[in-house]
C-alpha cells in the first residue's frame, strides 16, 4: 500500500520508447509506476532501472486490448499503492505503410485496437477509480500524433485512430470535469524512439519524394509529459504539440 501523499502512475507501453522513458521520470518525481504492455522483459527491465533510482514500480504484462486483463491490471494497480492520480495512455500499433486498398480488415483492426480500444478501456477503469477514491481525481494523458491533424501517405488506420483519440479526449474531459478527472492530448512529432525507424531512403513526401526529416531527443517529449502532468487538476494542456523544429509538418504537402 502507497503512503497517503503519494502519487501513482500507470503507463501503458511502459517497456521502451515514450513509455519507458516517461516512466523512469515520473519515478523520479517520486511517483509510483505501474508499467503495462505486451512483453514480460522489457517492462521488468524498466522496473529493475526504477527500483535501482530508489523507486517503486510494478510490471504488470497485458493484452491492453482484451477487458478483463485491463480490469485486471488496475484492480492490481490499486491493490498494490492504493490509488491511480496518472494514465498515461501511451501504448500504440501501426500497419504496413501500404495502399490503403490493400490492406486487411484484420490490419485495419489490429491498429484500431491498439490506438483506440485500449485507450478507451484503459481510460474507462481509470475513471471509475478516480471517480471513487479520496481525495477525489486524477490526470489522464493521451498519447496522440501530429497524425492527428495531418496523415502520412499510407498511413490511413494510425491516422484514423489518432483522429479519434482526440475525440475520446475531449469527451474524457468534458465528462470527468465535474469529478476533478482532467484529460489532455499530446501530439508528438519526429522523436528518436526506434518504435518507427526512417527508412533507408528517407520518409515518404505527400509530393511522391522521399526526404531524411529531421527529428528531436526523447528529453523534450518526456519534458512535455511531466509538465502536463505536473499541473493541479484544475489546470488542463487540453492539447500539446511537441515536434522537431525543421520537421515538414507545418504546410507540408
Amino acid at each position: 500500500m502507497s503512503a497517503p501523499d503519494a502519487k501513482v502512475a500507470l503507463v501503458t507501453g511502459a517497456g521502451s520508447g515514450i513509455g519507458r522513458a516517461v516512466s523512469l521520470a515520473l519515478a523520479d518525481l517520486r511517483y509510483h509506476v505501474v508499467l503495462a504492455g505486451r512483453r514480460v522483459p522489457p517492462l521488468e527491465a524498466v522496473a529493475a532501472a526504477i527500483a535501482q533510482r530508489g523507486g517503486r514500480a510494478l510490471a504488470v504484462p497485458t493484452d491492453l486490448t482484451d477487458e478483463a486483463a485491463v480490469h485486471s491490471l488496475f484492480e492490481t494497480a490499486v491493490r498494490e499503492f492504493g490509488r491511480l492520480d496518472l494514465l498515461f495512455n501511451n501504448a500504440g500499433a501501426r500497419a504496413r505503410a501500404v495502399p490503403m486498398e490493400e490492406l486487411s480488415t484484420a490490419e485495419w483492426r489490429a491498429v484500431i485496437d491498439v490506438n483506440l480500444t485500449a485507450a478507451f478501456l484503459c481510460a474507462q477503469q481509470a475513471i471509475l477509480i478516480m471517480k471513487r477514491q479520496l481525495p477525489r481525481g486524477g490526470r489522464i494523458i493521451n498519447n496522440g500524433s501530429v497524425a492527428a491533424h495531418v496523415p502520412r501517405p499510407h498511413g490511413a488506420p494510425y491516422a484514423a485512430s489518432k483522429h479519434a483519440i482526440s475525440g475520446l479526449t475531449k469527451s474524457i474531459a468534458l465528462d470527468g470535469r465535474d469529478f476533478d478527472i482532467a484529460c489532455g492530448q499530446i501530439d508528438i512529432g519526429n522523436v528518436e524512439t526506434g518504435f518507427r525507424p526512417q527508412p533507408a531512403g528517407g520518409t515518404p513526401q505527400p509530393d511522391g519524394s522521399r526526404r531524411i526529416e529531421p527529428s528531436m531527443d526523447m528529453d523534450s517529449v518526456v519534458r512535455a509529459v511531466t509538465y502536463m502532468a505536473s499541473l493541479p487538476l484544475d489546470a488542463n494542456v487540453l492539447s500539446l504539440t511537441v515536434m522537431a523544429t525543421r520537421m515538414p509538418y507545418v504546410g507540408r504537402g
